[in-house]
């Protein structure tokens, strides 16, 4: 406990599976946490439970991938709670399957601008606002398996986590090299059990079905949770993580090492 005592938070996509157990486990640490969202009601529900439990939580209506409203949450994140000194770049959208062949340009710019020119505003603002608190601080950007290996059927949503990973390395030796004292890092989920992993087995078949055939492939034998990837957000928010910037963290149950 107290990890991340006297640190503020901002956690997008937080209304929901990893979002809102990074949120969670956040607070449990110590953190204040602002946690965005364009679902309002479930947002304001996991800040709800946060203060529930005596911790220190903000809900914000954002869209990620509108720059006014990410001036907007810096803005009222630090009124409430004082300058963040760590980012969690986290919402996305499920990818729609389509090969390089079949998806529709609608489609593919519809993905890139969801989940990286999101981050690539997420991690400008950022680097502004934790360089604000004279603190230093810690940009986590959740990535894919997806975007590490290949795969025929959703180029569009690989293409972005991929370069969500490039971008972050890009940061990382930004932020060093200037002296900034501000750490970039990647998560790398593997298959977690959240709605959006549903959403993606659903549209390749039988849920059950699918989901057997995926957990098969994984050396562990299971999907992880969303708790397991906010574990690993943690300790890269942490000042455990102080001499941690650039990487990816890799949390996958194995599968990437076949």
């Amino acid at each position: 406990m107290g990890r991340l005592n006297g640190k503020v938070a901002i956690v997008t996509g937080g209304a929901g599976g990893i979002g809102a157990a990074i949120s969670q486990l956040f607070a449990c640490e110590g953190a204040r946490v602002v946690t965005t969202d364009i679902d309002d009601e479930r947002g304001e529900d996991v800040s709800a439970v946060i203060r529930k439990r005596g911790g220190q939580a903000l809900f914000i209506r954002q869209d990620v991938t509108v720059e006014s409203d990410w001036a907007a949450v810096m803005q009222k994140a630090e009124r409430a709670f004082g300058a963040p000194q760590v980012i969690v770049n986290n919402a996305a959208v499920a990818f729609p399957n389509g090969s390089v062949e079949k998806q529709t340009l609608d489609e593919w710019r519809g993905v890139i601008r969801a989940n990286m020119d999101s981050v690539f505003l997420g991690v400008k603002h950022g680097i502004a606002a934790i360089r604000h608190s004279n603190a230093g601080g810690s940009i986590i950007n959740i990535s894919s398996i997806l975007g590490m290996v290949g795969s025929a059927t959703t180029a569009a949503y690989t293409a972005s986590k991929g370069g969500v990973r490039l971008l972050t390395k890009s940061a990382a030796l930004h932020c060093a090299k200037a002296g900034y004292n501000i750490r970039v890092n990647s998560v790398v989920p593997g298959w977690i059990q959240t709605s959006m992993m549903e959403e993606s087995l659903r549209r390749l078949g039988s849920y059950d079905s699918e989901r057997e055939r995926i957990c098969s492939l994984i050396p562990l034998g299971r999907a992880g949770t969303p708790n397991d990837i906010a574990c690993g957000a943690l300790y890269l928010a942490s000042d455990e993580s102080k001499y941690v910037t650039g990487t990816d963290l890799v949390i996958d149950g194995g599968y990437l090492t076949q």
